[in-house]
């Protein structure tokens, strides 16, 4: 399975996107990520808060663990 098939078809309790406990839950599968990186990529996102809870978009998910993986920061062009 591919990157993208991970973090789109990862249950989430919210078709939106993931919750903080959830996102921690699916980086475990990354021990090679640089959680740095991956926080860094996430400052500025745009959320959502269901139910009392911050729920961040897939797309948003999937570019920081790109970042993380390539131990890089966000691109321009990324910036939603």
């Amino acid at each position: 399975m591919n990157l993208y098939d991970t973090v789109y078809n990862y249950p989430t309790k919210n078709p939106e996107g993931f919750t903080g406990d959830e996102i921690n839950k699916l980086l475990h599968d990354f021990p090679e990520l640089d959680r740095k990186m991956f926080d860094d990529a996430m400052i500025g996102n745009t959320c959502m808060v269901i139910d009392g809870k911050a729920v961040m978009y897939h797309c948003d998910i999937l570019t920081a663990i790109k970042c993380g993986l390539e131990h890089r920061d966000r691109t321009f062009q990324e910036w939603d």
